[in-house]
Formats: C-alpha cells, structure tokens, sequence
C-alpha cells in the first residue's frame, strides 16, 4: 500500500507526477495552517508532507499522529518546530546546496539594479521621459572596487564573496559566527564585528538564516550605523530586520537605497511605504525562482521524502539526533 502524503503549496510539476508514482499524494495550496477542514482530515492519515512554507509547528502535529517526515523545498526551515519534531522523532529536510549560485546571481543582481537604479530608469524610459543627455540626478553609483560587507558567510554569502571579489574587485568584509579562514584567504576577506562591518561598508548584504538570534538583527541602531551612502540588500528573511526602522533610516537620509527580495509580511501589503519609495528596488522572493533550480529541489525533495518513508536516511536530514535514536 502506498504511504500517504500532503504536498503543501508548491511543487515542480515533473517532481509531483514522479511523486505520484511512488505514493498516494494529497494537494493543497496556498496554505499555512490548519484551517481547512480537508487539509485536518488528510493530516491524521499522513506520514509524509512536502512543500514550502506550511507552518509545523505543535499545534498541526498534534493533528497528525502517523507523522514520519516533513520535507521543506527550500533551504530555509524556520517554518518548522525543529525541537517539536524532533521530540517526537519526526525526521526533518531542506534542499541546501542546490540553490547556493542561483541565489548569489539573485542577490548580486539585485545590488546592481539598485546601486545603478536600473528599475527606475528602465520605467522612466518606458514612459517616454528620455529627451535627452541624463544629468547628474539620474546618475548611480559604481559597484567595482567599492567595500561589500557581508553578513552571513555561509555558502551563498562564499557565492557572493567570490562574484564580488573576482568580477568587481570589490574589498570583502564579513560576518559570522565564526571566522572561516578558507574565505579569507580565498577572497582576502576581512572579518568585522557588526558595527565596524556596518561603519565602513558601501553595500551591506544580509544573507543570515532566520533564527532566535538572528531575528531582528538588522533596525535603528544598525542602520544609524551605516554610511549615508550605504546601499542595504536584504537576501535572508524579512524578519531578520526591523522594517519599520528600515522605512525610517530610508526617508531620513540614514542610508541612501536598499534592495529588497524578502519582507516583514509576504506578499507584501499594497501600502507598505517602501513600494512608494523610487530608492528601494522590490522582488518578490524569487531568490531561488529559475526553473532549474526550482526542479532540482523539488526532486531533492522528494527523494528525502521517499527515504525517510521507506525506513532509510533522507540525504538532507536536519535533525540528526532522530536517525540516531532509530
């Protein structure tokens, strides 16, 4: 008999036909909690769910008692109660690796648009405005050889550590929990604390996962902290800011720009201040968003989906302490 399993809000079309074949697949999208009626009933049969951005916390495992596997298509989990699952030896997954470049390409695309302020005068063409020789209020900013502060050296920030450092000959200066010789060595990165990090660089580019720590790191201290020249780029989570202080240091003159991929509340409401503001370059947390890659982690889904179900090790296994215990 096959196993049952929820496929939450998103996955590839090939990776949910391959699925199928494998197990018998229920689908709900665009949701986050336990609200559907449907959804409850098919949770206190499931053994497996796989998707993005569904909310597992005590409250939906309580609801599911036959429960043997999340599998998250991103590398990002602070959707999931990690302790939660772990306690009740519920195995736990993310797709890491797979988006690391993708996500570089995303983030320093994203600093060029808005250093060079490409969105705005790619709208003031299109709109007909361009009459003649641009002066100096329409002028950007270079990005070659200025001083790029990254906080956050995990894989993507190595990416965009090395885009900078060997395309742009930019000065690297980072962050982290820990220092990683490797990297400095690799890009002659220099290791800051926060606040010199933020005192001397032209771009500051978060790109920490979310966590208890990291969860607000990034508000009015921090920004008053940061040139006035200072673009910031936000790749991590929304919440790793206080975008209300962001909004503030912005329409203050505290800092001179920002791009945004992730905010505060996704999608973002229609009277956020920041979409009215023609300094502040806007995506729509399409970090990973190529078709490529999207594939690729849904099919890394899937397979550690797959494993944990028929009793093997998932390739990707966050909570380690669950495989020991079997």
């Amino acid at each position: 008999m096959k196993k049952k399993v929820i496929v939450a809000n998103r996955l590839e079309q090939e990776a949910l036909d391959e699925l199928k074949k494998h197990a018998d697949v229920s689908c709900f999208y665009n949701i986050i909690s336990t609200e559907n009626e449907e959804f409850v009933k098919k949770l206190k049969e499931a053994e497996g769910i796989i998707g993005l951005g569904l909310n597992v916390d005590k409250q939906l495992l309580d609801l599911a008692p036959n429960l043997k596997i999340v599998s998250n298509v991103s590398v990002g989990y602070n959707n999931l109660d990690v302790e939660e699952l772990t306690k009740r030896n519920i195995m736990a997954t993310n797709t890491p690796d797979i988006l690391t470049d993708t996500v570089a390409d995303t983030m320093f695309g994203l600093l060029l648009a808005t250093a060079r302020r490409i969105p705005e005068l790619d709208q003031y063409v299109k709109e007909r405005k361009w009459k003649g020789d641009l002066t100096a209020e329409f002028y950007g900013v270079d990005v070659h050889h200025k001083t790029l502060g990254i906080i956050g050296m995990g894989r993507i920030g190595q990416a965009i550590a090395h885009r900078a450092h060997h395309g742009f000959h930019m000065d690297i200066l980072y962050h982290s929990r820990t220092k990683k010789q490797e990297v400095e060595e690799k890009y002659n990165a220099t290791y800051k604390n926060l606040e010199n990090l933020l005192a001397e660089s032209d771009y500051v580019l978060l790109i920490t996962p979310l966590t208890k720590e990291t969860r607000g790191m990034i508000g009015a201290r921090e920004f008053s902290l940061m040139k006035e020249t200072a673009i910031f780029i936000n790749g991590s989570r929304g919440q790793t800011i206080v975008e209300k202080d962001l909004i503030s240091a912005l329409r203050s003159n505290e800092i001179a720009a920002a791009g945004l991929d992730v905010f505060e509340v996704e999608p973002i409401q229609p009277d956020n201040p920041l979409l009215d503001m023609p300094n502040v370059v806007t995506l729509p947390h399409i970090g990973s968003s190529t078709y490529e890659t999207e594939l690729a982690m849904s099919k890394l889904a899937c397979k550690n989906l797959l494993a944990g179900l028929n009793g093997n090790k998932p390739p990707t296994l966050i909570n380690e302490k669950v495989w020991k215990n079997k």
